[in-house]
Formats: C-alpha cells, structure tokens, sequence
C-alpha cells in the first residue's frame, strides 16, 4: 500500500524522500515496481483461476 502510494504520486515528491517518510526502503519500491504481487498473491490467483 505505501509502495502504490509513493508510485501514484513520484511525480510530486521525491522516491527516496517518500520512503523515508513512510519507513519504507526505496530499493523495495523498486523491487515492487517490477513484481508487485508477492509469490503468494501469484500462487492465490492461480488457485482462484484452478478453482473458476
């Protein structure tokens, strides 16, 4: 949620400072950009489409 955040509004502020503010690191922001659900997400959507 605060990664989603600091996506929506990099623009305006500054990555690092926002994860500063937020307690968040920003090489987990950019990690996130590149894989935003996590492997258990992943997994729980394939379950859900098994299951439809």
């Amino acid at each position: 949620m605060k990664f989603a955040f600091i996506r929506a509004h990099r623009v305006e502020f500054g990555i690092r400072g926002m994860c500063r503010v937020l307690r968040g690191h920003f090489f987990g922001f950019y990690a996130w950009l590149k894989d935003p659900l996590s492997h258990r997400a992943q997994e729980d959507a394939g379950q859900t489409e098994l299951i439809r």
